[in-house]
């Protein structure tokens, strides 16, 4: 009954009906003709005189106050035909919306990026975790003012050393919640608003829509089968990018490995010009034939180099844990900006996930699920010869998460999409990976990892149907 009477009054007095001025009821009158303990409306007005609806004087009453007719006069013209037009975004936010491509499925046939977290050894996880929790140091619960968890640094060191030739000592190595954050910080860190930035075409959503944010002119660069190509007349342009965007081992969305050749070139090219290259390395431990490819870090010898890397897809997305490797003078500079913008934490899970890589599980794990996902690749390659033909374009990359699958030119890949998903199947265009202003190839992202083995030919069947119907 209290919180009515507020709720009551404050309604009358922000429409209007008590003006500024009018003297209320004393608390012992109202509470006779209400009906109710004195106490329930001593109480309300003590609200509203806390929240500046009324003024109280001893000896003359209580009134309402002047700057509740002002919220009352706003709260009637806000949006009148006088009030000011607000736009609710920014020119950067509405770009960010257009090149939103984050989607609200993230498990099932054929989630794309998303790797199958119910195989992941949660048991031991808990063990570990239980090992820290039961007498965790004031450190390990604060916040993060250094690199990431010293241990974890030393074994991801090591572990980067031996599985992806990265060449660098533990201070090189900055813990972040993700490739999007570390990305983010990097372009604070070392552009400004209006640097050119090289990304491939196609290439990843996120990876533009944070370079977007942050002010960054886009530059797209077109992907060949020996992966980022910049051609001629951009390698001898007067124009060099502040930055190189590129995922060399297993380009992003098509799979295309990029050559040494390339690799070299682009090397080269940023230490003339003096270029940032950012290399995102989200998913290459996942290769099915072979070692997993070094990466172009291990070939830079001028520190022109930040590699990027994530946990994402090999545990599970949900721990939002990443890093960067970056070249010594950036260190330091690179953990004062995570604190400055961030107050970076998380060091229990890091201090968690450095005795899963020591004690060898991190390892296992990998393996593990590299020959489940190269038996679900190759299940899905299978079905779609099956359904499709074997001739039927399909990326043949032997590694990651995803294939592409190809559709004619004149398909709409994005109606596609819309018409799967209302058949409980999550694709995701090929097209929307290019640059807009051009022409771009046309396809079906389809993920495998998070896919049982039973529903993958089901889901399949799903799909072909859909295409052969829209392309009658």
């Amino acid at each position: 009954m209290q919180r009515d009477l507020y709720e009551f009054i404050k309604s009358a007095i922000l429409g209007g009906t008590l003006a500024s001025g009018t003297q209320l009821p004393p608390s012992r009158t109202l509470s006779k003709e209400l009906s109710v303990s004195r106490n329930t409306v001593v109480h309300a007005y003590d609200q509203l005189l806390a929240e500046g609806y009324i003024s109280a004087t001893t000896g003359r009453g209580t009134f309402v106050a002047p700057v509740a007719q002002y919220q009352s006069r706003n709260h009637d013209t806000a949006r009148g035909p006088e009030a000011p037009v607000r736009g609710e975004l920014s020119e950067r936010g509405s770009r960010l919306m257009i090149g939103h491509g984050a989607s609200a499925i993230q498990w099932g046939a054929f989630v794309s990026g998303v790797p199958d977290v119910s195989l992941f050894p949660h048991t031991i996880w808990q063990r570990l975790l239980a090992r820290h929790w039961r007498n965790p140091t004031p450190q390990a619960l604060t916040y993060s003012a250094g690199n990431g968890h010293p241990a974890l640094r030393r074994a991801l060191a090591e572990h980067l050393r031996v599985a992806r030739s990265v060449r660098c000592d533990p201070e090189q190595i900055v813990m972040t919640a993700g490739i999007h954050q570390a990305i983010d910080v990097i372009t604070r860190l070392l552009g400004d608003v209006g640097d050119h930035a090289w990304i491939e075409d196609p290439g990843y959503w996120g990876t533009r829509n944070v370079l977007v944010s942050n002010g960054l002119n886009i530059v797209p660069v077109p992907v060949d089968a020996q992966g980022m190509a910049p051609g001629d007349a951009m390698l001898s342009s007067g124009l060099p990018p502040k930055f190189i965007f590129t995922t060399p081992s297993h380009q992003y969305p098509l799979g295309t490995v990029m050559s040494l050749q390339r690799r070299l070139t682009l090397i080269e090219y940023a230490h003339r010009h003096g270029c940032w290259i950012v290399e995102d390395d989200y998913d290459s431990e996942f290769r099915f034939e072979g070692r997993p490819l070094a990466s172009l870090q291990g070939l830079d010898v001028h520190d022109c180099v930040i590699y990027t890397g994530t946990f994402s897809k090999t545990l599970f997305p949900g721990l939002r844990m990443g890093y960067m490797v970056l070249p010594p003078s950036l260190a330091r500079p690179a953990v004062t900006a995570l604190s400055t913008l961030f107050r970076e934490g998380q060091l229990l899970q890091q201090a968690v996930l450095a005795d899963f890589i020591v004690e060898g599980h991190y390892a296992t794990h990998i393996r593990k699920m590299r020959q489940v996902y190269a038996q679900r690749h190759a299940l899905l390659r299978a079905a779609i010869a099956d359904y499709l033909g074997p001739e039927w374009p399909v990326a043949s990359h032997e590694a990651g998460l995803h294939l592409v699958l190809g559709l004619p030119d004149d398909a709409d890949d994005g109606a596609m999409c819309k018409e799967l998903e209302k058949r409980g199947i999550s694709v995701r265009p090929l097209s929307r990976y290019f640059d807009p202003s051009k022409n771009a190839r046309k396809g079906l992202l389809m993920g495998y990892a998070c896919v049982e083995d039973a529903a993958i030919r089901a889901g399949v069947a799903v799909v072909a149907a859909t295409i052969k119907k829209v392309l009658r």
